[in-house]
């Protein structure tokens, strides 16, 4: 079967459709060939795929072919089974016929002949010439197509269509149409199965010694190009993939040893796209093929497959992992192959798959996604082959052109060098390019960084290219190390950027050199008994090279620096774009990164700068600080030379803000001077920097600052500079942030001076203002260096004591300030309650409480209200109110009416002792009651009211009025002890103490009024003297004196009503200002001082010797009403005579008071009535009155104003209520006139 591959190749590529058999029974086919042929293809067929599942093709292509045709008849029986895929899928019958004779006698009988093949699809197609016209003819050409469709038809299946030759219908080319895909439907199932079973079998035997994988490849490719041919790519593309495995499997389990192939020229070219790159019966070998283009093959058939169902991302998916694991393959049989064929045949491969991929792709192909993916493996495509380009330039000596970036060389130290059995040696005609090579290598010197950064470069090679370059060189010893690293010291890594500073001087190198280059020629011929130089390891693999590559722009991509420079900004570019449209951005971001560094290179700064700038910001956002510390000084240089002030200044402060270890102090002083210099220098716009990861700052360690709302204080602020050296802030503003309420706009803290910034740690105290309730934490920095405005934002930076640089990110953050609503920050209190002595200086007492608050420096203002004035000729004294405070009195000078407390008082609660003297003019009246009912006297209150101004602007003002008591020493009352048969009375005056002290009395003498005399001495001295005598606090004492009314007339009565008795007492007071009244204190600056104190007696006559009685006439029985008339009675009789009196009448005064609300008076409310001052005289006063409201109400009360009380007996005077009742009910009828 294996003899047939040539053939079956042949026949694979002159078959394009499916084969219709046309068998033309009547010669119609010339008639109508073009109508038939002008509906293909058709528009819709319905094939059943491998697992009879139907499939909908669109544009089924197919094609005629009579069956004398020589394509159909040359066949031999084994040719038939074997390539069955060619054979026809259907027969078209072609028959007419117009008599119905004819039919049964030649016609039918043929027919039979033709169609008794059961292997054939067949169908009969009855083509009528009867005219339209011609009725007759049609009749007959019906009846004779009637006939035939009974005699070749079924009620299973209908197998004849008529066609009109004049006038064809359109049902004609649908019915045409369906039998002729139910043919080939029905044919390539059978056909499907044959194969089917026919591979079955052979995969059965597939581990026997007699397997052939050359048959099993036929009929496998058979089947998967017929369903190719048949449009049913999924089953083809699964043919293929199955074939694929199973000759993985074949390679893997065989024993014998097969070539590998790709020796051919040319090879180095990959084939996956081309099929038909190299015939089958090249590739043949034994029983099966070679594995190097055998492989590429089917690849390039499934591909095929995959970009006619539109699948191109499933190309690109498939492709790249083919490349992958084909380049694992090249690289078993690398020792075989040419000289670098498997970087050459990966960049050929990755090419034309990016290409070919790319052209059959469309937008909106595939869903975002897939599209996605489809780009990203674009980039990994464009991204393995730059890779493998950059290795292969850095073989012939182009690696000192490439950026030796952390990108390039992390993906070359990754790659392994070539392993050749034997290393390319140089061609003896080569020692001028070798010269050359030295040349080069000699001349090239590392390129020094913006400010002066010294960094060794990172390698581009997993290992020395010299020592694997010798190791591989066939028949070589170790050979003379001195001489194989001979001026090359400083190239140990394969590079000639790699200049170290310990290398032995240049004219050294070049002696030696020299001396190798200027000898013999013979130098080559011997050259393979010492290990090769550098330059002569270029110049070979370049020969070497050349001889593998065949495609002619790869070669002229590596014929000079400029030609590769622009293939490898081409296929960088192309990476760089397709990761951009995928997922893998920062991968195109990466390789802008590698872009920008060739721009730079070649003086494209704008271009170079806006590249860079994307990396940075990468490299910023993912933290890696390592890579950012490569690029950032490529992108300050760019700016600083596009003049790009703000950019370099912030590309500055980056490197400055990079962690220190990246960079030597000098190097990071020369940044800071390049910020120094351009934050004052004139800036043609200067722009704010955000200098947060250079300026950090932080509350101190501890509890916040507590303030209260309006206060205003000093908050200490911890900075960490991470300049290198000293920095000065010409202005500072620290923003505070409320936390509850982000709406909240807090008053900045500013700093009026310049402030200089030490490397590491330092302590700032800034001026508070006065903010508002609530809780606080560090916003944002703000200030200026020069001319420069910067901006950090806060953090918590709060490490422990022994470490400065250590930053804790806090969650939520430490707040630094706390302001307290409105709160009692402190307090007043009287410091005594008791009463102190009226019209005498006296220490009023004030505690001063502060609430967790201090009062240092705090202001009182003391202002007296009526009737209290505060004694500028004595000190106001202060002293501690607490255990803690000391028993140190501290005198203050009352400054009008201010007074500065001490710093000791700040914290502790203190009393502030204000001479004061409470002015009364009112004399003290005593009682005549035994047990006097007592009340509230409010004559003896007095008010101070008091400002404290405290805080640490003084912003806080707390405000009270104190009320303070001030009262007599005493309380007199008197009562008559006792009347004597001679007229005496005994009076006695009860003194009670109304303070807490104790009183001594003296002496005490009484002026009595007009009326009494004393009846014993005749000073007014109390009939005892039992003096001094001594009155505790809160008791009482009792003085008798004796005393006789005397005689008065009636001009000394009307006196007598208005006068009083006056007491007078001589006493002394010892007391304790802390507990009450006290002595007053010109007394105790002076010595005791006896004090005086007078109280007005009201003394009246005794009860039984009244002179007037007034009594109230009885009200009526029936009671009173409202608005009845009712005459209110009173009667005023003289209970004695008047002696001295000369007149027999004398006129006294009346006045009635009533409630107008209640009464109404009808009469005279006031009036006077002549009286006789005769004993036992009596008058009637009598006035009309009209109640006017229910209840009981208070009757009018009539007075005697010219009358003392005391002379007047009520017996009774009136009742106290009345009960008025309602009036009476009354009814009205109106009476109609």
């Amino acid at each position: 079967m294996a003899n047939y591959l040539a053939q079956f190749q042949t026949i694979k590529t002159s078959l394009d459709h499916l084969v219709i058999a046309v068998e033309d029974v009547s010669d119609l086919w010339p008639t109508v060939k073009k109508g038939f042929e002008e509906h293909l293809p058709f528009k819709r067929a319905v094939l059943n795929n491998k697992t009879r599942n139907p499939v909908f093709v669109e544009n089924f292509r197919a094609e005629f072919i009579l069956t004398t045709d020589a394509r159909l008849r040359s066949r031999f029986p084994q040719e038939q089974s074997l390539f069955w895929f060619r054979e026809p899928y259907a027969t078209a019958v072609l028959v007419t016929c117009e008599d119905l004779d004819e039919f049964k006698t030649i016609l039918k009988p043929r027919l039979k002949l033709i169609v008794q093949n059961d292997e054939r699809e067949w169908f009969i197609v009855f083509v009528s010439k009867a005219h339209p016209n011609n009725d007759q003819a049609t009749k007959l050409a019906n009846k004779v197509y009637a006939k035939l469709e009974v005699d070749f038809s079924s009620k299973k299946r209908e197998r004849c269509c008529k066609f009109d030759l004049y006038s064809a219908e359109e049902s004609f080319w649908e019915d045409l149409e369906a039998k002729i895909m139910e043919c080939i439907r029905n044919t390539l199932d059978r056909r499907a199965q044959f194969y089917e079973d026919e591979i079955r079998k052979l995969s059965e035997q597939r581990f026997m010694p007699v397997w052939n994988f050359c048959n099993f490849f036929i009929l496998k490719e058979s089947l998967a190009f017929m369903f190719e041919r048949a449009h049913l790519y999924e089953d083809s593309l699964r043919e293929y993939d199955e074939l694929e495995i199973c000759y993985l499997e074949t390679v893997e389990t065989t024993g014998r040893r097969r070539d590998f192939g790709g020796l051919a020229h040319g090879d180095d070219q990959a084939s996956l796209l081309n099929s038909g790159n190299k015939p089958l019966t090249q590739i043949v070998q034994d029983d099966s093929f070679r594995e190097f283009e055998f492989r590429q093959y089917l690849f390039a058939c499934q591909s095929k497959l995959l970009f006619k169902l539109n699948r191109p991302f499933e190309v690109a998916s498939r492709g790249y992992s083919f490349i992958i694991s084909f380049s694992k393959a090249l690289a078993v049989h690398e020792n075989i192959l040419p000289f670098c064929m498997r970087e050459v045949w990966v960049i050929t491969a990755c090419m034309s798959l990016v290409h070919t991929t790319a052209e059959h792709y469309r937008e909106g192909l595939a869903t975002a996604d897939k599209e996605k993916e489809f780009y990203r493996l674009q980039g990994d495509l464009y991204s393995l082959c730059r890779v493998k380009f950059m290795r292969l330039a850095y073989l012939i000596g182009y690696g000192t052109n490439m950026e030796r970036s952390p990108g390039n060389s992390a993906s070359l130290s990754m790659l392994p060098w070539p392993k050749p059995a034997i290393w390319p040696s140089v061609p003896p005609d080569a020692s001028s390019e070798v010269l050359s090579k030295e040349k080069i290598i000699l001349q090239t010197s590392p390129a020094t960084k913006h400010f002066g950064i010294q960094r060794k470069p990172l390698p581009l090679e997993p290992s020395v290219l010299l020592r694997e370059a010798n190791r591989r060189r066939a028949s070589l010893s170790a050979g003379n190390m001195l001489e194989m690293l001979d001026g090359r010291q400083n190239f140990t890594d394969g590079s000639g950027s790699d200049a170290s500073v310990k290398m032995p001087s240049l004219q050294k190198v070049q002696t030696s050199i020299m001396s190798r280059t200027n000898s013999s020629p013979g130098i080559f011929e011997s050259s393979i008994d010492r290990p090769m130089r550098l330059a002569e390891i270029y110049v070979a693999a370049e020969h070497a090279l050349q001889a593998t590559v065949s495609n002619t722009d790869l070669w002229k991509s590596l014929s000079s620096t400029e030609e590769f420079e622009q293939k490898y900004l081409e296929l960088t570019k192309g990476a760089a774009d397709n990761y951009h449209r995928s997922w893998w951005k920062r991968h195109g971001v990466v390789l802008d990164g590698e872009i920008a560094a060739v721009l730079f290179k070649n003086g494209n700064f704008d271009l170079a700068a806006k590249s860079y700038e994307k990396v940075c910001a990468l490299y910023g956002g993912e933290g890696w600080q390592d890579l950012l510390a490569e690029v950032l000084p490529n992108l300050a240089e760019c700016q600083k030379i596009l003049n790009d002030q703000a950019g370099y200044l912030s590309s500055c402060v980056r490197l400055l803000s990079l962690d220190k270890g990246l960079f030597l102090t000098k190097e990071r002083q020369a940044f800071q001077s390049e910020v120094d210099h351009l934050a004052h220098a004139e800036m043609k716009q200067p722009v704010p920097l955000d200098v947060s990861s250079l300026i950090t700052f932080s509350g101190n360690p501890g509890p916040p600052l507590e303030l209260c709302d309006g206060d205003s204080g000093t908050l200490s602020v911890t900075f960490w500079s991470g300049f290198p050296d000293d920095i000065t802030l010409d202005s500072l503003s620290l923003t505070l942030n409320a936390i509850f309420n982000t709406d909240e706009v807090a008053k900045a803290l500013r700093s009026s001076t310049a402030i200089v910034l030490k490397p590491g740690r330092n302590t700032i105290s800034l001026d508070l203002p006065p903010q508002k309730p609530g809780s606080y934490v560090l916003g944002v920095l703000t200030g200026q260096i020069g001319q420069l405005r910067f901006r950090s934002h806060s953090f918590s930076k709060g490490g422990p004591e022994e470490s400065e640089d250590f930053i804790s990110y806090e969650k939520p953050p430490r707040p630094v300030l706390k302001v307290f609503k409105a709160r009692p920050l402190v307090d007043f209190a009287a410091a005594i309650s008791s009463a102190l002595l009226i019209n005498e200086t006296q220490w009023v007492g004030i505690i001063v409480r502060p609430i967790n608050y201090s009062l240092k420096g705090a202001v009182l203002y003391v202002d007296t209200g009526p009737g209290l004035k505060i004694e500028d000729s004595h000190f106001i004294e202060m002293e501690g109110y607490s255990a803690e405070a000391s028993n140190s009195v501290e005198q203050l000078a009352l400054s009008g009416d201010r007074v500065e407390f001490p710093d000791w008082a700040s914290n502790l609660p203190s009393v502030v002792w204000i001479p004061v003297r409470a002015i009364s003019e009112t004399l003290a009246r005593g009682s005549s009651s035994v047990a006097p009912q007592r009340q509230i006297n409010l004559d003896g209150m007095r008010t101070i009211a008091l400002k404290l101004e405290f805080g640490a602007s003084h912003n806080q003002i707390f405000e009270r009025t104190l009320a303070v008591h001030f009262t007599d020493p005493f309380y007199v009352s008197t009562r008559v002890a006792d009347k004597c048969n001679d007229g005496t009375l005994l009076l006695q005056v009860i003194l009670h103490s109304e303070v807490k002290a104790t009183l001594m009395i003296y002496d005490a003498w009484l002026d009595l009024q007009d009326g009494f005399v004393n009846a014993g001495q005749s000073d007014g001295r109390p009939t005892s003297a039992y003096f001094p005598l001594v009155v505790s606090p809160n008791s009482r004492a009792g003085i008798l004196f004796s005393i006789c009314l005397g005689k008065t007339s009636s001009e000394d009565a009307a006196k007598a009503v208005q006068s009083d008795s006056i007491l007078n007492i001589r006493y002394g007071i010892s007391g304790d200002r802390t507990t009450g009244a006290h002595p007053p204190m010109a007394a105790q600056s002076s010595g005791p001082k006896d004090l005086i104190f007078r109280s007005a007696l009201g003394l009246q006559r005794p009860v039984l010797d009244p002179v007037l009685a007034v009594g109230f006439h009885p009200l009526p029985s029936s009671g009173l009403r409202v608005g009845q008339q009712v005459t209110m009675k009173w009667r005023v009789e003289r209970l004695k005579d008047f002696e001295e009196n000369e007149l027999s009448h004398i006129n006294v005064l009346y006045e009635v008071n009533a409630n107008t609300e209640s009464w109404m008076i009808a009469g005279r409310k006031r009036g006077h009535v002549s009286f006789s001052v005769n004993q036992g005289s009596r008058i009637e006063i009598s006035i009309l009155c009209v109640p006017l409201v229910a209840g009981y109400v208070r009757p009018p009360q009539l007075g005697l104003p010219d009358v003392d009380e005391s002379n007047i007996s009520c017996n009774p005077a009136g009742p106290h209520l009345v009960c008025i009742l309602p009036p009476t009910l009354r009814s009205s009828f109106c009476i109609p006139a």
